[in-house]
């Protein structure tokens, strides 16, 4: 489960360090028992929508309560997060 505290903390440290590997370690270290994706915003299907949309990136739900990694809208069942990069245009 992913509280929505949880999700305004994780958007807040992103923002402050800005998406990078980096900034995916410090995140695991500061909750390890969520999975943690960084990639691009082009790269998920268009049809969902982010739990958090910030200013240079959206952040995404994933679930593997069905044993394969999902997404979800459900934070109940979220077992991780997506940070996607939002292309400048």
């Amino acid at each position: 489960m992913i509280t929505a505290e949880t999700l305004t903390a994780v958007c807040d440290q992103a923002a402050a360090q800005g998406l990078s590997e980096a900034t995916l370690q410090s995140l695991r270290k500061d909750w390890p028992d969520l999975h943690f994706t960084l990639c691009s915003d082009d790269d998920i299907p268009a049809r969902l929508t982010p739990a958090v949309e910030a200013r240079d990136f959206n952040l995404y739900l994933v679930s593997n309560a069905q044993h394969c990694i999902a997404f979800t809208t459900e934070p109940e069942t979220a077992t991780g997060l997506v940070l996607a990069t939002q292309s400048e245009e």
